[in-house]
């Protein structure tokens, strides 16, 4: 009798499944799509600095060659999820010499990791497979966070794609790179209790050390006010920058010198009249 009526009720989950609409069942499992009239981006950078700037809904395709670090940058606003897609197709004439893992992972301004509550980020690929697919889903975007909680926060995000494991005989083989950052859902900056006064975006000029206000006037009369005999006087292009570096080496030049000096009149014997 409970045979006959689990059966039953197996048969009508079947039937209820088959009358929902192919929408509904495949909801979950729909690709992400890019933005109408969005243009391809066909390169990537090689480190943070150089990272291919991307916004959500642009589309990526790029060649690359296994072994390469490849990023891409998109900026985020608080109350915005994004999802990360990347597939990565193997060449149909060449055969792998072994299994390899791939990672995608996502940095913020401040380039920490971000963790991925969705999506597989580190998949492992069989050497006869022809395609390895991607994804990072990551968490909402928050207005405000105390600095060691490590939650998202508006800025500049970076999309690293690299192979962690693979045969040294694979390493070089051409691929192609398909990436996507699609914009999940925008729910506006929430209700936190305080705001991020600058976004995390990083400096992109390297080196630039001095702003504005270190070369101002006011700084410059300030100098020139404490009564020294060079006043006005610029040494620029024919007196090297006295650092720590040359007052060393001047000083023990002056130090060997003085050493060879005595040690040769120790060492000296007079002379026989």
């Amino acid at each position: 009798m409970r045979t006959s009526i689990g059966r039953g009720l197996v048969l009508a989950a079947a039937a209820g499944l088959a009358l929902l609409p192919a929408g509904a069942a495949a909801a979950d499992t729909v690709a992400p799509t890019p933005s109408p009239g969005a243009v391809t981006v066909t390169k990537a950078g090689t480190s943070f600095i150089t990272a291919a700037q991307i916004s959500a809904g642009q589309p990526v395709a790029v060649g690359a060659s296994v072994g390469d670090y490849l990023y891409w940058s998109f900026p985020a606003q608080a109350g915005q999820v994004h999802d990360v897609a990347v597939t990565v197709t193997f060449p149909a004439d060449r055969k792998r010499a072994g299994d390899s893992t791939w990672s995608v992972d996502v940095f913020d301004g401040l380039r920490r990791r971000q963790a991925c509550t969705a999506g597989a980020q580190t998949p492992a690929v069989a050497a006869t497979a022809t395609r390895v697919d991607l994804g990072c889903t990551l968490r909402a975007v928050r207005s405000w966070a105390e600095p060691w909680s490590g939650d998202p926060l508006p800025g500049t995000y970076y999309v690293r794609l690299s192979v962690a494991e693979l045969a040294d005989r694979d390493l070089g083989m051409p691929v192609e790179v398909d990436l996507l950052v699609s914009l999940l859902g925008d729910e506006g900056a929430p209700a936190d209790d305080g705001t991020l006064k600058t976004p995390l975006v990083p400096p992109v000029k390297a080196g630039t050390i001095l702003d504005e206000q270190a070369l101002s006037p006011t700084s410059a009369q300030e100098d020139s006010e404490d009564g020294s005999w060079f006043d006005g006087v610029s040494f620029t292009g024919w007196i090297p920058d006295l650092s720590s570096r040359w007052i060393w080496t001047t000083a023990g030049g002056i130090l060997a010198a003085v050493a060879g000096v005595v040690g040769f009149a120790m060492t000296r014997r007079p002379r026989v009249r």
